[in-house]
């Protein structure tokens, strides 16, 4: 390896290291707040041309997997056009599609019975077309550009269930294992099946030119089945043209300019590295399930492999990290640093400028940045400095369709700022369902809910109890419509249990948005009269005593502590306390905490990295996180395991008491791994066959704890509900987020948005 392969490889290990440890970079922080310093955006907003397109401004909209918003023969829908429409109303430059299968009959993960997809379909019947005719229409009334995403397919990252319900063998470059079940084998396309699929690709490009599409986006990274054959970590063949691992890549670039001719845009979106030797080092060599990905493609062959398929006649690049092994990389959750790969972007750019290297039309390629860039400020300071050509946004145009409006107007402030925390989106597609938001309701249901709503024909005195994300989003969004609200909150401030989870560094996108909620209250009392009472404890005489027409009760729930001997002594506090004051275990220096959901790991990640304790996590189930998107789930556990976090799962306490606690593991060599974050967790609706079960070894242990941190889960605070209903407080009363369900923000914020709406 040359000095400067040896540079790049060890850069890129400091990239992967710095990502768990940048918050404690003040300066880095600080680039993930929304502040408007850099108005006016004069970069952002500058035309920029790929191929002879040009856009209006350097605000792209990433590709999301558009998963169940098409019909089952694969016709954009009613849902998937309103989505695209939102968008380009809000201003942004380019919008790319979701993945669009350009062979399904080749992967039969895509197609499901009878032929039927949940994937949008571009070949097929004229019906399908005309979806996509309509949909580019609508995108192009608001003066925005669309592109394609097509994808050779999914492979081995495709779901296993063609196997029982198609009795078909999912198909990669090699024999693969499939990611979800390693033991069902992933057999390898013919060559003949290869050609079907460039030959494919053209089709489905030209189709799009013909529906006024303006430009082909190429889905070539993460893993899928173009990656497959363009990485060899994935692509083993020895024999045949596609023993290549460039070939397969080059030759889709090749039929598509062919059959588009030269003129027609063409992006290609990749991984400059998968980054698994730098993100599991030794282990590469010891797992068997990382083991056979050793042969992975370097940063100099992936250039080497850009340049050839610019030759062949890409016009723009979008670069990442990353597979679906380590899922955060090119999914990167909330704890991920503001501007994660600019520094991906900016030797990718450095690479073309340095070799002089053009696209078929004469002119510079440019190069795409991604990686959690929703901060003004920071989008903005990557153009000036010439780190990228443009930039993507992908969640944070679900969050706030809007943001280039009121980027470009200077309303930074209004933006209403992606969490991270990938629920309505990523986690929402793998548990079966479409895209949505967590902070934004009308994310995926655009279709359905107007996008300014209608004034109340009847007001009425309503009073919203609680002032977490379902109270404020209901008690607002009613005040909007013409309601007289009063909003009541027991604490001194709003925000519910929101003020807890934004105290970590890692949760900056979190305390991003409860500011937005402060503000967004604020408004609201000032231009529509919502009354606030803060530090007001709510009884159903005094509800009864305002003459309320309708109450809400969002008043949220309560920790639960397990009924375990000790678990009320002085050396046990709950999660929630300290994450609120972490003073409270500043003289503790081992902590255990008991519970491995997301609060247990985010109150051991702040107490291991920011505080320096010495951290035990013990967790009753065979899985930490298990109910967290796989890409939030995987960063937390693999740097809580850098930073010598030891977790527990299969464990129980049994008794606190004395400086100890007594804990009962199951040290069966059948119980999980805790650390194996390469390792999917299936859906539960989801058997595996294979699955061996757990068998029962359970043995008492000892574990030194001068605190112990109770993260056991919640309970709905419901009283207040079911006393205002019993007493007819008032002719409507309602209960929504946790009170009525402990579940997510994006279950409360659609709760609050319903009942607001609707009252």
């Amino acid at each position: 390896m040359s000095r400067n392969a040896d540079e790049t490889s060890g850069a890129l290990v400091q990239l992967i290291d710095s990502l768990g440890t940048w918050f404690q970079d003040d300066r880095r922080v600080e680039t993930g707040r929304m502040i408007g310093d850099l108005y006016p955006y004069d970069h952002l907003f500058s035309s920029i041309a790929i191929n002879r397109l040009e856009m209006r401004n350097r605000i792209v909209m990433g590709p999301m997997g558009n998963v169940s918003m098409a019909d089952e023969t694969g016709r954009p829908s009613a849902k998937m056009i309103a989505y695209f429409a939102a968008r380009a109303r809000g201003g942004v430059g380019l919008i790319i599609s979701g993945l669009v299968p350009v062979s399904p009959g080749a992967d039969p993960t895509i197609v499901q019975r009878d032929g039927l997809t949940f994937l949008p379909r571009i070949d097929g019947s004229r019906s399908v077309v005309a979806g996509w005719r309509d949909l580019t229409e609508g995108v192009h009334a608001h003066g925005a550009r669309f592109f394609i995403q097509l994808t050779a397919g999914l492979g081995r990252v495709g779901s296993p269930e063609c196997v029982s319900k198609r009795w078909r063998l999912p198909v990669s470059a090699s024999w693969n294992p499939s990611f979800y079940i390693p033991r069902i084998p992933c057999r390898p396309l013919t060559g003949w099946e290869c050609r079907r699929i460039v030959r494919a690709a053209g089709q489905a490009a030209t189709d799009a030119q013909a529906c006024g599409i303006d430009g082909i986006h190429l889905h070539g990274h993460e893993g899928y089945l173009l990656e497959q054959f363009a990485n060899p970590a994935f692509n083993r063949r020895r024999f045949g043209r596609y023993s290549d691992w460039q070939a397969f890549g080059v030759d889709l670039v090749r039929e598509i300019r062919h059959r588009c001719g030269p003129n027609y845009p063409i992006m290609y979106r990749m991984d400059l590295s998968l980054a698994l030797r730098e993100t599991y080092g030794e282990r590469m060599d010891e797992v068997a399930g990382l083991r056979r990905f050793r042969g992975e493609r370097t940063i100099a062959m992936s250039l080497a492999y850009l340049q050839n398929l610019i030759a062949a006649g890409v016009d723009a690049v979008d670069v990442d990290l990353g597979c679906y092994e380590n899922w955060w990389l090119p999914h990167p959750p909330g704890p991920m640093p503001p501007g994660a790969f600019l520094g991906i972007a900016k030797l990718v750019k450095g690479h073309l400028e340095s070799n002089g290297i053009k696209s078929n039309a004469g002119r510079p390629v440019p190069v795409i940045a991604v990686g959690k860039l929703g901060y003004p400020d920071l989008a903005e300071r990557a153009l000036r400095e010439d780190l990228c050509d443009m930039v993507m946004l992908a969640r944070p145009l679900l969050a706030d369709p809007d943001w280039p409006r009121k980027v470009f107007a200077g309303r930074v402030q209004e933006i209403t700022p992606c969490i991270g925390d990938q629920e309505g989106c990523l986690h929402e597609i793998v548990r079966g369902g479409h895209l949505q938001c967590a902070v934004n309701p009308r994310t995926g249901f655009e279709e359905q809910f107007p996008l300014l709503p209608q004034p109340t024909p009847k007001p009425k005195r309503i009073a919203v109890v609680g002032a977490g994300p379902a109270g404020i989003t209901c008690a607002c969004l009613a005040a909007e419509r013409g309601h007289a609200v009063v909003l009541f909150e027991r604490r001194q401030r709003p925000g519910g249990w929101l003020r807890a989870g934004s105290v970590p560094a890692i949760k900056f996108d979190v305390a991003n948005y409860l500011s937005h909620l402060e503000r967004r209250l604020e408004t609201v009392r000032r231009e529509r009269g919502l009354e606030i009472r803060l530090g007001t404890e709510v009884s159903p005489d005094l509800l009864a005593q305002g003459r309320f027409a309708a109450v809400v009760c969002s008043t949220g729930s309560s920790p639960v502590r397990p009924p375990v001997k000790g678990a009320a002594s002085p050396e046990v506090l709950l999660a929630t306390d300290v994450l609120m004051a972490p003073s409270l275990a500043e003289r503790a220096r081992n902590i255990l905490i008991v519970g491995g959901g997301d609060v247990g790991c985010e109150t051991a990640h702040m107490l291991a990295y920011e505080y320096g304790k010495t951290v035990t996590v013990i967790e009753i189930s065979p899985y930490f996180m298990r109910e967290s998107c796989t890409a939030n789930r995987g960063y937390l556990i693999h740097y809580l395991e850098r930073r010598g976090v030891i977790l527990w799962n299969c464990a129980r306490i049994e008794r606190i008491g004395g400086g100890t606690v007594e804990v009962m593991r199951n040290l069966s060599p059948t119980v999980p791994s805790p650390f194996a974050v390469w390792e999917p967790i299936l859906p539960q609706s989801v058997s595996n066959p294979f699955s061996r079960g757990i068998k029962v070894d359970e043995r008492a242990t000892s574990v030194a704890a001068d605190l112990v941190v109770l993260a056991t889960g919640l309970k709905p605070d419901d009283d207040l509900f079911h006393a205002c209903a019993r007493e007819r407080i008032a002719p409507e009363v309602y209960n929504i987020g946790d009170s009525s369900r402990i579940g997510r923000i994006l279950d409360a914020t659609k709760a609050g948005y319903a009942i607001g709406l609707s009252i």
